[in-house]
This record gives C-alpha cells, sequence and structure tokens, in this order.
C-alpha cells in the first residue's frame, strides 16, 4: 500500500487555519497529535446516544456504554500485542502509569535495591523512581547516552548487578528521537531478575509494537499522542506482573467486598481503575487506533522519516544550527540548537510564520545537561505533515537566522 499524507490531512480540520496570517506548520506532534475527524465524531457520538457510567448499571445505556468501554480495552490489546485484554489497565495518561507501577514495585523494595534508567528519559519515567528512592532507599543508576543520541549498551550493561530491581527506559527518546534495542535491553533486566518498565509514548505512534513478542513486563502510552484524546493512558503489563501489584488508589470499582474490618480487591485491569475510568476517552482512543492501523504504517514511516531527511537536506552546510541527536534509524524528530539564539526566542520567531515548535527542556532535564545545554527547540513530525511543510520550515529557520546574525 502507499500513503496520501494529503489526503490523512484532509481529515484533521484544525490543520486548515492560519496562525498569524500564514497556513499552520504543527510540528509539535511529541507534545501532543492533533485529532482526525474520526475521533471527535466517535466520542461526540458516544455522547449523544449511548453515555452511562460503566460496569455498575443494569439499564440499556449502561449496558452499551460498558460494551464499548470494554471493547476500547479490546482494541488496545491487539494493537500492541497483548495476549488478553485484562493485561490492559486504563490510566490519565502514560504519566500515572508509569506512577502506578513505580508506586506498586516500590511495596517490595528493600534499602540499597538499585533502580537502573537511562539519561535520554522523560521525567515521567524519573520522578516516579525519585520516590522510592526517598520512601525505601533505592539507589538510582543512570546509563549514558553516546554523542549521537544512542543508549551506551555497553555502559548500561555494566551498571547491572545482583541488587538491580527494576530496568526503566524508554523506547523513544522524545527529544533525540532515538529508538532503544528494546527486546536486547529487556534480557539484559530479565538475566538480572529484574522487572522492565518501558515507556512507550512515542514509539508506539510510528510503529508497530508487539509487547509479548518484546517479553516487556510494563509498558506505558498515552491516547493524545497517538491522535487520541487526552486524558486516558494505558498501562500494559503480564498477567503475573498486575497480579502480584498492589492496587495504588481506593475507591468504588476497584474492590470486590467491603466492610467495616476488611476489604478484598477486584482481579487486574479493575484492581488498578479506581472511581469512574475516561470512559469518553476510551471511546476516543478506540477510534483512534481503528483509524491509525487503516494505513499501511510501513508507508507512512518511510513518509515520516523523508521529512526529517528533507529538513536535513535543506539545512546543509548551515554551521548555524546543530542537529541533537542523529542516531542511526530515528524517529522522525528534530531537535536542535541555533547559534547565538534561545530556544524559546526561536520557537516565538517560527510562529510569526505559522510554524508551531516545541522549546525547553522537553521534561528531560538530564539529557540536557548530559549535551551541555539548558533547553532546545524540537520539530516533531506526523502523518499528516508533508514535504512542502518541511520546506516551510527549513525557509523560516533561515529567516529567523537573520534576527541573530
Amino acid at each position: 500500500m502507499s500513503f496520501d499524507p494529503e489526503a490523512a490531512r484532509a481529515q484533521f480540520p484544525i490543520l486548515a487555519r492560519k496562525v498569524n496570517g500564514r497556513p499552520l506548520v504543527y510540528l509539535d506532534s511529541a507534545a501532543s497529535a492533533q485529532k482526525p475527524e474520526a475521533v471527535l465524531a466517535a466520542m461526540t457520538g458516544a455522547a449523544h446516544h449511548a453515555y452511562a457510567n460503566v460496569h455498575r448499571g443494569l439499564h440499556t445505556l449502561a449496558n452499551e456504554t460498558t460494551a464499548a468501554f470494554e471493547a476500547a480495552r479490546a482494541r488496545v490489546a491487539r494493537f500492541i500485542g497483548a495476549g488478553d485484554a485484562s493485561q490492559v489497565v486504563f490510566t490519565k495518561g502514560a504519566t500515572e502509569a508509569l506512577n502506578l507501577v513505580a508506586a506498586g514495585l516500590g511495596a517490595s523494595l528493600q534499602p540499597g535495591d538499585e533502580i537502573v534508567l537511562t539519561q535520554m528519559e522523560h521525567h515521567a519515567n524519573i520522578v516516579p523512581w525519585h520516590y522510592l528512592r526517598s520512601r525505601c532507599g533505592a539507589v538510582l543508576r543512570f546509563a549514558p547516552v553516546q554523542e549521537d543520541g544512542r543508549l551506551d549498551l555497553t555502559a548500561l550493561e555494566q551498571l547491572i548487578g545482583p541488587r538491580t530491581r527494576i530496568l526503566a527506559f524508554t523506547h523513544m527518546s522524545n527529544v533525540l528521537g532515538t529508538v532503544n534495542p528494546v527486546a536486547d535491553i529487556v534480557r539484559l533486566a530479565h538475566a538480572a531478575g529484574a522487572v522492565a518498565v518501558v515507556d512507550g509514548c512515542q514509539a508506539v505512534v510510528h510503529a508497530p509494537v508487539d509487547v509479548a513478542a518484546l517479553d516487556i513486563d510494563f509498558y506505558a502510552f498515552s491516547g493524545h499522542k497517538l491522535y487520541g484524546p487526552t486524558g486516558i493512558g494505558v498501562l500494559y503489563g503480564k498477567a503475573e506482573r498486575l497480579e502480584a501489584l498492589p492496587p495504588w488508589q481506593g475507591g468504588g470499582e476497584m474492590i470486590e467486598s467491603v466492610s467495616e474490618d476488611e476489604v478484598t480487591f477486584a482481579p487486574p485491569p479493575y484492581r488498578f481503575e479506581a472511581g469512574t475510568p475516561p470512559i469518553l476517552e476510551a471511546v476516543g482512543l478506540h477510534a483512534a487506533l481503528d483509524w491509525l492501523e487503516s494505513f499501511d504504517r510501513a508507508a507512512v514511516a518511510d513518509h515520516e522519516a523523508a521529512l526529517l531527511e528533507r529538513v536535513r537536506e535543506g539545512l546543509a552546510g548551515a554551521n548555524w544550527i546543530s542537529e541533537m541527536g542523529t542516531a542511526p534509524g530515528k524517529g522522525a524528530i528534530f531537535s536542535f540548537a541555533m547559534e547565538g539564539a534561545h530556544a524559546h526566542d526561536v520557537a516565538q520567531i517560527l510562529d510569526r510564520y505559522g510554524i508551531a515548535v516545541r522549546a525547553g527542556a522537553h521534561c528531560a532535564e538530564p539529557l540536557m545537561r548530559r549535551f551541555g545545554v539548558t533547553s532546545s527547540a524540537r520539530a516533531s513530525f506526523a502523518l499528516y505533515n508533508t514535504l512542502a511543510e518541511a520546506d516551510a520550515f527549513v525557509e523560516a529557520l533561515h529567516k529567523t537566522r537573520t534576527f541573530f546574525s
């Protein structure tokens, strides 16, 4: 199959608008992707015609909504290659999913137990582990990143020792675009008897993921980067891992019974879904996954890679701009610094030309320090971006340069 970015783009109403009198060029999808009509229509349709709270009602609307909610769970399981829908926990986002895992695993940690991370982690995969260091006396160790943005696998292996209990790492860096060799890293973790926790927020958008084949213990991602709604995330866990994990929030739905003296908990995934879950958001995520998988994902990946290469070609010889992260096979993320200019100023000037990029530390301060910077600008490409937009971005960068030369 081939891929037509213009046809895909036409399904996003927001991309037809103008910013500062210019056509919008949205290059901030790594932060949050735009939503196609299919997602908006699915959520609106559910709200208009079949909405109620789930699992607890006996009336028709409750039954219809519960069926839609659980169908979304099953759809997510198929999307990531999970063996059973019960291995899929709905959360309010990937951050909550990672906090859930950290809180649960922390119950069994002893002082001196080690948690191995990498320098390229998002704060969502750093801060929860810092909590465990404070509460349990755990030791955090960080695997270094090489100059081109690749993870130093030799150093990572040397960090793993007899006290390593958890190895948490990103599948694809939100700053560098580096795609880590998940299967190899998971094998290192399991060889040491450690649990492998993977942040899949960026990777799951750009390539198929098979959590069972990769032997991952826990995998977290968010809906809003997947062309779906905000307010919903996914935690996948192996069945035995979820069974061993204690609940981290209490309330309705996550219990089997409650008395004055005792509480017994529901089995996974409901044990981890206290209170009213993100119902309409689950419907929207289901629609987003159907929509995304209607395309040839290999052709989409080729298109996104071509966008990144087009930008690199357009900036060839521009010694006033430097790319952060050049690992082979990286995703379509272009993080950069402009000589003599702060990233925030660059982003604001680009906005004058209708170009939307992200600027700052990208919730990855350890990585910024690794490369000796406090911030960078980042253009992240999605399937709805076009080669013409890549050219417009390059042209705007050249114009922005004149403000600082």
